[in-house]
C-alpha cells in the first residue's frame, strides 16, 4: 500500500504537458562544500525527475565556489538552489527580486535549525578551543553560514580572537567542508568548521551534514575525529527559485521537492545530505536575522 500512496505521489508531481511554457532549459546551482562528482551524483535523481517533470533539458551546474552560484543565481544563469542562509542573504542583498525562498530542509524533529560544529583529530589532544591556542584553524567558504559567517562572529565571542596570530596561527579557508574534514584528517589545519544537524549518532557523522557525507563516503571514521565547538542553532537555508520564471514551472518543482521524501526516499537522502524529514515551506522572513549580521559584515 505505501508503494501505491509513493507511485500515485510521485505521478501527481511529474505530471507534465511535453514542455513548461516559457522555458528551453532548467539550471540547477550546487553549492560547494564536496567534490563536484559527488555533488552531480546526489542530484542527478532529482535532475531526472525535474527533467521529466518539465518536459525541457535540466541541467546540473557545480561552481568551484559558493560565489558561483551565488552570481548564477544574481544574474539570471541560474533558476534554482539549495542555498546556505549567508549565501541567500548575499543574493538578497544584492537582488531582493532575483530569487525567492520557497522550501527548507526538515530535522528528523522537525525542525530546521543545524549548527556550525569545530572538529580536530581526536590524536591531537585537542578537546576545546582552550586547546587551540597556537594552534591552526580552517574556514569552509567565505559565503557559508556555518563554515564561515557564524564562527567568525561567535568564536571571538567566546573568547578567542580570529585575526591571525593573535590566538590561532593560521586562519585560512580549505575551500569547503568536504576539504575541511580532509584538511583536518591529514593534519593540514589542526581544527576546522563544518556543518551538521547535530542530531543522531557521533559514530554516524550525526544524521545530516557535511559530516554525515564525509562518514557515508568513507572519507573520514568518525572515531578518528572529535567535536571541539558548537555554535547557537543556525537556520537551515532555503532552497530557491528564480522570481522571474513561470509560476507553472515553479509551482511544477515546489512540488517534486516537497513530495520527493515521499515518493524517492534515496534520492532525497543525497539531495539533503542525510537523513531528513522532508522539505518544508519556508519565507524570507526566516533570514532577516542572518541578513542583518551578513549586511554588518559588509560595513
Amino acid at each position: 500500500m505505501k508503494k501505491i500512496a509513493a507511485t500515485l505521489l510521485l505521478s501527481t508531481a511529474l505530471a507534465a504537458p511535453v514542455a513548461a511554457e516559457g522555458i528551453t532549459q532548467f539550471n540547477i546551482g550546487l553549492l560547494g562544500g564536496e567534490n563536484a562528482q559527488d555533488r552531480l551524483a546526489s542530484n542527478e535523481c532529482f535532475r531526472a525527475y525535474a527533467e521529466e517533470a518539465l518536459g525541457v533539458p535540466v541541467r546540473l551546474f557545480t561552481p568551484a565556489d559558493y560565489n558561483g552560484v551565488i552570481q548564477g543565481l544574481i544574474g539570471g544563469s541560474l533558476d534554482m538552489a539549495w542555498l546556505g542562509a549567508s549565501g541567500y542573504a548575499a543574493v538578497w542583498l544584492n537582488d531582493p527580486e532575483a530569487v525567492r525562498p520557497v522550501l527548507v530542509k526538515t530535522n528528523l524533529d522537525g525542525s530546521y535549525m543545524y549548527y556550525s560544529i569545530a572538529i580536530a583529530r581526536t590524536d591531537s589532544g585537542i578537546t576545546s578551543l582552550d586547546d587551540m591556542k597556537g594552534k591552526s584553524f580552517a574556514f569552509a567558504d567565505p559565503n557559508s553560514t556555518s563554515g564561515y559567517l557564524v564562527p567568525l562572529i561567535e568564536i571571538p565571542e567566546a573568547g578567542y580572537p580570529m585575526a591571525e596570530g593573535e590566538y590561532f596561527s593560521r586562519v585560512g579557508f580549505s575551500g569547503g567542508h568536504e576539504q575541511t574534514v580532509i584538511a583536518v584528517v591529514n593534519g593540514d589545519y589542526d581544527a576546522g568548521v563544518v556543518w551538521a544537524d547535530g542530531q543522531g549518532e557521533w559514530e554516524d557523522g550525526y544524521n545530516s551534514g557535511a559530516l554525515r557525507k564525509a562518514a557515508d563516503s568513507g572519507l573520514v571514521d568518525m572515531n578518528d575525529i572529535v567535536e571541539i565547538w558548537r555554535s547557537k542553532p543556525i537556520p537551515e537555508g532555503p532552497i530557491v527559485l528564480r522570481s522571474a520564471l513561470p509560476q507553472d514551472v515553479q509551482d511544477k518543482i515546489y512540488e517534486l521537492t516537497a513530495n520527493l521524501h515521499v515518493t524517492d526516499p534515496d534520492c532525497a537522502y543525497g539531495v539533503a545530505a542525510g537523513e531528513t524529514a522532508g522539505f518544508t515551506p519556508i519565507g524570507h522572513d526566516a533570514y532577516e536575522t542572518i541578513i542583518a549580521v551578513r549586511r554588518s559584515q559588509m560595513n
